[in-house]
């Protein structure tokens, strides 16, 4: 099997990782099979749902306008009753959007043959060791053109916090959440080697579903990828 490897963009702030997305230099037992980061558009959308508050102020603002001008404001006044609401509204989506850019950026998804690494956090940097071991099943939700999230599954105790996890974390997943891999431009294929590298790593075959048979495994939209005791 040939890896997927992809080399996301480096940061200054990182600069100093004896590895990029690592919290040190992999040993020489052990091989990267692909890296990647969070596409910004998908963080936007997926995470701080920025089309949707869009939406809601654009309605806000027209319903605005529309009411001064039916009390007999003219266009004007009616534009200038509103331009503090649309400075308002600006600035929110701006902040919105600064945070999502810097989410994905300061993030970093890790494939290796022995576990799955995540680097997360925008003012405290974290790393996530998920050995594949550890990894009880994966979740694929597909999000067209190619682009899809991945939820891991952790086996037994093994468990971290939401909070902690956030926004990397499967949603309403609260009692045991679930690592999140987010905003993936090729999830499919992610996925596929995500498959293939837990069951060398277990020495058992992943049983692979299809999302066509999921079902009521299917939980909050993101349906199996492959189930059964340790698949991933």
């Amino acid at each position: 099997m040939r890896p997927i490897l992809k080399q996301p963009s480096r940061g200054q702030e990182h600069e100093f990782e004896a590895q990029f997305g690592l919290p040190e230099k992999l040993p020489a037992n052990e091989r990267m099979l692909w890296q990647g980061q969070p596409l910004v558009s998908q963080i936007a959308r997926r995470v701080f749902h920025l089309p949707v508050l869009a939406a809601y102020f654009g309605v806000m603002l027209a319903w605005r306008i529309a009411t001064q001008l039916h009390d007999g404001a003219a266009w004007s006044e009616a534009l200038r009753g509103s331009l503090v609401m649309a400075l308002l509204a600006a600035v929110a989506l701006a902040i919105l959007g600064t945070l999502a850019h810097t989410a994905a950026r300061t993030t970093v998804y890790t494939i290796t043959d022995k576990r799955v690494v995540l680097r997360i956090g925008i003012v405290l940097t974290v790393t996530y060791n998920l050995p594949l071991r550890s990894i009880d099943a994966a979740h694929l939700l597909p999000l067209g053109q190619g682009r899809g999230e991945i939820a891991l599954a952790l086996r037994g105790d093994t468990r971290i916090a939401y909070l902690q996890l956030w926004p990397h974390a499967r949603p309403w997943q609260v009692a045991k959440p679930q690592p999140m891999l987010r905003g993936l431009a090729d999830a499919q294929a992610v996925s596929d080697l995500l498959v293939r590298a837990w069951s060398v790593a277990n020495a058992t075959p992943a049983n692979a579903v299809s999302q066509a048979d999921t079902g009521a495994q299917q939980h909050d939209g993101v349906p199996a990828m492959a189930t059964g005791r340790g698949a991933a």
